[in-house]
């Protein structure tokens, strides 16, 4: 089937993606309507979002508000987001059911029930969808918005399952949402760009039972591309990644 224009994107999503129930439907053009009145968007790179098949996308999360600009992109690309979300965000009256029914996953950080979770996504790339996931497990500690070293989950499902997984980076979010400034939210569109780039290469690690150190080691790779097509964005050059656990005194937010 032909592709729409890339200026359609903005607008339509890609043919010959997910099909999405009704109800499903509803709740993204809730989403999507939102974006459109919050954002002035620069889209590139949906070719690197496969249309069928499971995929692992990994973003750079430094907003409470980006995971929203992912979920609109991904949609438009053609894809049914699925994400972890932390379980007391679906147990809010209301939009906690809504999020279950649009298949969103709930989890427990810290407890044998993550790994359930984990074991959830499993079941989800075996049948084709594609799941969303955060490495760093929560909003970026560095000082810049920078990613950080992130966690070896995304790793270890990458490897048990072979899906691609596909950087989304994105930058713009903070002039909608930043927890840093006072008032912290505000009104009116925003420029954000949010970027696609080729699956990253974990031929290396593909094919045996990993290590500890394979799963650092992949972790590194999956957060080193994330970096680099940051400061493309940003048209900076980017920093080592953070790591914080050698900077917890300085640490002032607290974690999603």
């Amino acid at each position: 089937m032909s592709e729409p224009s890339p200026e359609a994107q903005y607008t339509f999503r890609r043919r010959g993606g997910d099909r999405v129930t009704p109800d499903v439907r509803v709740y993204a053009n809730i989403v999507k309507g939102g974006m459109l009145g919050l954002t002035r968007r620069s889209w590139s790179g949906m070719e690197n979002v496969p249309l069928t098949g499971p995929a692992i996308l990994v973003w750079n999360h430094y907003s409470d508000i980006d995971p929203l600009l992912v979920v609109h992109y991904v949609y438009n690309a053609g894809r049914h987001p699925r994400f972890l979300l932390k379980e007391s965000i679906t147990n809010v009256p209301v939009i906690g059911p809504i999020l279950k029914r649009a298949g969103q996953i709930p989890v427990k950080r810290g407890s044998a029930e993550a790994a359930d979770s984990l074991r959830t996504l499993q079941d989800q790339l075996a049948q084709g969808h594609v799941v969303i996931m955060a490495p760093e497990g929560t909003v970026t500690k560095e000082p810049d918005r920078w990613p950080m070293r992130g966690k070896t989950g995304v790793a270890r499902l990458a490897l048990e399952s072979g899906a691609p997984v596909i950087p989304i980076v994105q930058w713009g979010a903070l002039g909608i949402h930043d927890r840093r400034r006072d008032p912290k939210f505000k009104l009116g569109r925003k420029d954000v760009t949010v970027r696609a780039l080729p699956a990253v290469d974990l031929s290396p690690w593909l094919g045996k039972e990993p290590t500890r150190e394979d799963l650092a080691a992949v972790t590194d790779r999956i957060m080193e591309a994330l970096r680099a097509g940051l400061a493309e964005v940003r048209g900076q050059e980017a920093p080592p990644l953070f790591d914080p656990r050698q900077h917890r005194p300085e640490e002032s937010e607290s974690s999603e």
